[in-house]
């Protein structure tokens, strides 16, 4: 099966042309697993292996820190050292971070995605996704909540990068503290900032992941599971008549124009195993599906939780192979800042956390509420939304989602 995205940290973002010919199509049977070669110790020696203790809460972590795994506690402290040695850490929330440096209580996690490409260094840099994870006081559960990119809010001064304030599109944020030679780091302070100005939250750690740290931790894993919701129009990833990758839009201002002689990609409604790139392709999507940004917000939500079912599956957790394989690729795939707390303690608070105790929530219960400013497009916060940020912020997602229960994202089945 070819890959259009063959070097997915690299070029200029555009559908490569492969010599394996059509991107592959989600298969139509349930669950259609990939064939991958069979790797780690024979299937006997298997079965009576203990999984270890310290894998499930290591990937759930990573998982939530935006796909990624990280490192574990229990067991073999060399194991430990291997993959918590092996995650980029670095201060990123700066006056953003929780005050108080612990995380007994309740925990949130800022996760930016970002589609950064090393041959592109004149493009903007927008966040690409921003999504809040919220971990109550008893760590048993998280919450998935996150922000349209388009969301008109104020956003404050920075000095660090020149900016002087203003409002604009919340994903504007990191592109101002970006500014002046200041870089991730201040693109990620700056809107967390925006967000703490705007809500009052405050985080006790974060992470930026991109776009090859996307695709690599789905290729550790071998492709994942997941159950299209919706017909999916890829507008990045299509074929021409003679089997190339080609793009099949042109984007525009003004959106999307075919580009004559080119089909593109189609992810239709269905359970079905997609292979990395797929996986990839899919949740980027937002200009060709009725509810747009908040459709790929959907995406990418019931995405972290297949992935986090999966990697916390026994054919990872038993297999040292596979879960050396996916850690690996995982602890490379982000920039973590723990807000001064150690990797074993993250692992520790978040041991209990399974895909079945994930929550996904809609800002805007999931429908447009868009307003032209400035002749942007933008979305504007509603009173509900800034209803459930409150109820963030104070630890009672539970009584909001029971007041609310149409802003919770089903799973797709």
């Amino acid at each position: 099966m070819g890959d259009p995205f063959p070097d997915a940290g690299a070029g200029d973002g555009r559908p490569r042309t492969g010599a394996g010919g059509l991107p592959g199509r989600p298969r139509g049977r349930v669950m259609a697993r990939a064939k991958v070669p069979q790797q780690g110790p024979p299937a006997d020696e298997v079965k009576v292996r203990r999984r270890p203790r310290w894998a499930r809460p290591l990937i759930v972590l990573g998982v939530l820190l935006i796909l990624v795994s990280a490192a574990g506690i229990a067991g073999s402290q060399a194991l430990l050292h291997r993959y918590t040695d092996a995650i980029g850490q670095q201060r990123l929330l700066g006056d953003a971070a929780a005050t108080h440096v612990s995380i007994d209580g309740p925990i949130n996690l800022l996760l930016v995605g970002i589609d950064e490409r090393s041959s592109s260094p004149d493009a903007d840099h927008n966040a690409d996704s921003i999504l809040i994870v919220h971990i109550p006081a008893n760590h048993n559960a998280a919450y998935l909540v996150s922000i349209p990119r388009d969301s008109y809010v104020p956003i404050p001064a920075y000095s660090k990068s020149g900016f002087g304030g203003g409002s604009d599109k919340i994903n504007a944020a990191f592109a101002d503290g970006y500014g002046d030679g200041v870089g991730r780091a201040g693109g990620f302070e700056l809107l967390a900032l925006t967000i703490k100005q705007l809500t009052g939250i405050s985080f006790n750690g974060g992470a930026i992941v991109d776009f090859s740290g996307f695709k690599s931790l789905v290729a550790a894993l071998g492709g994942v599971d997941m159950c299209v919701d919706e017909r999916t129009v890829s507008v990045h990833v299509g074929h021409d008549a003679r089997g190339q990758y080609r793009m099949p839009y042109e984007l525009t201002e003004d959106g999307p124009v075919p580009v004559p002689g080119v089909t593109p990609q189609v992810y239709q409604p269905g359970c079905q195993h997609l292979s990395d790139w797929q996986a990839l392709d899919y949740v980027r999507q937002r200009e060709l599906i009725p509810d747009g940004d908040y459709g790929r917000q959907r995406h990418q939500q019931q995405f972290l939780k297949a992935v986090l079912k999966q990697a916390t599956s026994s054919g990872v957790l038993t297999n040292p192979v596979s879960l050396d394989r996916v850690l690996r690729a995982a602890g490379q795939a982000m920039t973590f800042d723990s807000g001064g707390i150690s990797i074993p303690d993250w692992i520790f608070a978040l041991r209990n956390i399974r895909s079945g105790s994930v929550t996904m929530l809609k800002t805007n219960g999931g429908t447009f509420n868009s307003e032209v400013i400035d002749g942007k497009d933008t979305e504007i916060l509603s009173d509900t939304s800034l209803e459930l940020f409150s109820d963030l912020r104070d630890d009672n997602l539970a009584a909001f989602v029971a007041a609310h229960p149409g802003w919770v994202s089903p799973d797709a089945a």
